[in-house]
């Protein structure tokens, strides 16, 4: 059970790091801006109507749109990366 947890685990991981550039750009976060008609853009109507207008720098759709437009960052990649391998890895265990 120990080796078809870490192995899980290690699949996990580097799948959350590769898929995500693709969930960011199908959800509209793309390299020309957000999408329109997308849900990103929704998500950056709703926070603009929140906020009084704008979207704050620092805000989860700023933030996302920032790596949608340059690529995640590897401090983000390692994140991501990490909670892909927790989650391949109760996986793991289950299965």
């Amino acid at each position: 059970m120990g080796l078809l947890m870490l192995i899980a685990a290690g699949v996990g991981g580097a799948g959350a790091v590769a898929a995500a550039p693709l969930v960011l750009a199908t959800v509209g976060f793309t390299g020309a801006g957000i999408a329109a008609g997308s849900f990103a853009a929704s998500m950056m109507s709703a926070t603009a109507v929140a906020s009084g207008g704008g979207v704050a720098a620092g805000s989860v759709v700023a933030v996302l749109q920032a790596a949608g437009a340059a690529g995640i960052p590897v401090v983000a990649q390692a994140a991501v990366g990490a909670t892909g391998a927790g989650v391949g890895a109760i996986l793991g265990l289950l299965i």
